[in-house]
């Protein structure tokens, strides 16, 4: 299959911009993924599209405020880092700007002097592996002076960072949101259990990756970021019962379905697991625990794309997107959802 194969047309008005004020207020669209029928409701109607005995997975990761703002010494010319891998030993792999000016070498500060660095090497690709030098606690220096790493079609500033974090964030990691998680609010939440349903928490750290556009024109000949992921023990018998007694595993975003595929053995079932996963999922592939998905809408020709097209077929997506785009949805980070069912 070609990459122009999932394009779509995509007005820059409905990219959205900023969150909604009431998180499960955002719209949502149902898509059938055998008949290709679509509905609208709004977020908050979700418990009327689950049963008891179903099982919600979520991804636990917490956006890390990882965008950092400061200047070289001596010259003074200011500099942008984004942490996307800790390697180890105050050591990151980092995104730079100005590239040109940040060679091995050269010593950066931010927040004045609270937190110097030194470029150690630059990697292929033109990331910079950067060593940090710091009194204290890493994370809580990067909570008083970084900023959240907004993705690149969001051009207006945030107003509260809570608003990129789900309700539900505790393992620190990510350089992007589960954004699928954002309109979940603790007392839809606690109505979903209340009826029966239940939560399995899996931890995947988004990479930056998630944004990069595939390149090839042949989608079998791109290659997938890696991504950590855990699955603890408690998360894996959680899913496996609700397999076992007939229940539906409904993923909470690409990230967790990710995730579990990962994972999963041959039959379905899953056990505590921990690693870096390049999972491609892409038309064609068969979900093995994955029954249903809660997702936000994608970027045209992007892996997200062409992973919901392997559940609901290229043409039922394409087809529900156009009418989206019709219906006025508001599109990625910060807009409406959909359940594939």
């Amino acid at each position: 299959m070609k990459t122009s194969d999932f394009y779509y047309d995509l007005p820059q008005e409905l990219i959205a911009q900023t969150p909604l004020d009431r998180r499960d207020s955002s719209r949502l669209m149902v898509l059938n993924k055998q008949t290709g029928a679509t509905r609208h409701l709004h977020f908050y109607d979700l418990p009327t599209l689950l049963r008891p005995g179903d099982c919600l997975v979520l991804n636990d990761s917490r956006v890390l405020p990882a965008r950092l703002l400061g200047h070289r010494e001596p010259s003074g010319g200011a500099v942008e880092v984004l942490l996307l891998v800790d390697r180890g030993d105050k050591v990151w792999e980092c995104l730079v700007r100005p590239g040109k000016k940040l060679r091995e070498g050269a010593r950066l500060s931010f927040g004045d002097g609270l937190l110097t660095a030194e470029v150690l090497e630059v990697c292929e690709g033109g990331n910079r592996l950067i060593r940090f030098h710091y009194d204290g606690i890493f994370l809580e220096l990067l909570e008083r002076l970084g900023r959240m790493p907004l993705p690149p079609y969001i051009k207006a500033e945030l107003q509260d960072p809570e608003r990129y974090q789900t309700v539900y964030s505790r393992e620190v990691g990510s350089a992007a949101a589960p954004t699928a998680g954002l309109h979940f609010t603790k007392e839809l939440l606690q109505q979903v259990q209340n009826m029966g349903v239940d939560l399995a928490y899996v931890t995947l750290h988004v990479g930056l990756g998630t944004f990069r556009p595939v390149k090839e024109e042949e989608i079998t000949d791109h290659e997938m970021h890696a991504e950590f992921c855990t699955i603890s023990q408690e998360a894996a018998d959680t899913i496996n019962a609700a397999k076992r007694r007939g229940g539906r595993v409904i993923c909470v975003g690409t990230t967790s379905c990710r995730t579990i595929e990962s994972w999963a053995a041959e039959d379905g079932t899953l056990q505590a697991s921990s690693g870096w996963t390049s999972i491609y999922i892409y038309p064609g592939y068969r979900f093995k625990v994955l029954d249903c998905l809660i997702t936000n809408f994608h970027l045209p020709e992007s892996t997200l794309v062409m992973l919901v097209s392997a559940l609901a077929g290229r043409e039922h997506i394409l087809a529900a997107y156009e009418e989206a785009v019709r219906e006025r949805y508001r599109f990625f980070s910060f807009g409406d959802a959909m359940f594939i069912g």
